[in-house]
Formats: C-alpha cells, structure tokens, sequence
C-alpha cells in the first residue's frame, strides 16, 4: 500500500479529513446488480475507490458430498485481491489476510440467508477486489448482499456494511485507506438495518469505552446511508427497467 505522506493533513482545523469530507460524511458509493450475465446473481459496487465484483453461484449440489449438510444450505466465500488491486503487484495466491476475510465476510451474511430452505445445497459467494482504497471488506460484504438478493436467494434482510474508526482523537465515519494506515483505530461493520442487528463488528485499535459505543452509532449510521443505495440498485435493475 505504500507508506503515509507525513505532510497530509488527517483532520484540519474545520473538521475536514485528508480527501475533503466531514466526519459523519462517507465516501461515493455506487453499486449495481445483474452485472454478470454467467452468475445467478452479482453485483459491482464502487466504495470510494475501492471497485468490486461480486458474483453468486447457487444452491447447487455440494462437492464433495461429504461436506454437505442434511438440514441446512451452507454458505461459502471467496474474497479474493487480483494483482493489480493495489500499488505494488500483489502475489495472486490466498494470503493469509484473504482467507481471514473470506471467513469473516461468510459469518456476517449467515444470519441474514435463509439456507434451511435448501438443505444439501451449498451457495458459492465470489468476491474480485479489481482496485482496493481501504474498507474492501465492508464494501464486499455489501456487494455480496446485494448479488445475494439479485440471484434470489431468501434472506431474511439484506447486510449493509460500512466502517467507523478514530483518526485525531476524532470519531470517523467510512475510513479511507490514508486513515487506515495512520488513524487510531478501525471498526468494520455489517448491520442488519429492518432487524436492527448488528452481524460483523471488528476492531482494530484502542477506543475509550465512550469512544467504542459513539463509533457503532456512527457506524451503524453509515449502514443505514449504504442500505439505502443497495435497496436502490436492486429496484433500478428490477422495477425500473423490469426483469431481465
């Protein structure tokens, strides 16, 4: 990722951040569904600079059998970073960071699919990170959502995520990369915004216990903006121009 210009400001005077937001202000989000014609459902989102395609293949039998549950669907999730994601070309094998992802991408979606309904079956979740800015698990796991939905999936309720942190001894909303590097701490995290459930909440970093319960207002704050815009995405590829 590189080392952090010691010359760039985190937080000026006005409360603006390095990239000219407010505190409370996140990032340009886009997302779009039914982006992969192959795939039964996906999505691509743009979360800042961060770009990424997500594509869902399922339920479909499981191989190996063995691995199969006789109740239940099981979920599967493959974050991956392609070698030019990134400033410096980064090794296209599974780091270590990326399996670490992938599992915890697959635990903030569980509680939202309803697998029960398709028992043997296995729902494969494939995450291509093409241009990473900080926050790619948050931005996937939201991408993910809505290719879960796209491919029809029963879910309970769509997982919206988006990221707190502290940067200048100053709660943050959406942590940039630039604030990743150089800011206090991070907290990821995925919500479930009609239960009003929080799925995914991760820590990187040391926060006062006023500070810890102000960054999950503010992150769940955040979620709620990001759910807005998955909602919209799903209803531009399904009410505004029909089915495809």
């Amino acid at each position: 990722m590189g080392g952090r210009d010691p010359n760039v400001v985190l937080l000026d005077e006005n409360g603006k951040r390095s990239d000219g937001r407010t505190v409370n202000e996140t990032r340009k989000v886009t997302i779009k569904a039914g982006v992969l014609k192959n795939a039964n459902g996906s999505a691509y989102i743009e979360f800042g600079e961060n770009k990424i395609l997500a594509g869902i293949y399922g339920p479909r039998d499981v191989h190996p059998k063995h691995l199969s549950n006789p109740d239940t669907g099981i979920l599967r999730c493959r974050y991956h970073m392609s070698p030019f994601s990134v400033g410096e070309r980064k090794n296209p094998a599974p780091s270590r960071r990326e399996v670490e992802i992938s599992k915890v991408i697959k635990e903030a979606l569980e509680p939202a699919v309803i697998l029960d309904q398709f028992p043997r079956t296995v729902v494969d979740i494939f995450l291509e990170i093409l241009q990473a800015d900080g926050g790619t698990r948050c931005a996937a796991l939201a991408a993910a959502s809505v290719a879960l939905a796209d491919a029809g999936i029963p879910m309970r309720d769509m997982v919206s995520a988006c990221a707190a942190g502290k940067v200048a001894d100053t709660v943050i909303l959406d942590v940039n990369n630039e604030e990743d590097q150089a800011g206090q701490a991070d907290m990821p995290m995925g919500y479930m915004p009609n239960l009003k459930k929080i799925t995914l909440l991760q820590l990187d970093g040391v926060l006062t216990p006023e500070e810890y319960k102000k960054c999950v207002e503010v992150g769940i704050d955040g979620c709620n903006q990001v759910y807005e815009i998955q909602k919209k995405a799903l209803e531009e590829k399904y009410f505004s121009k029909g089915d495809q």
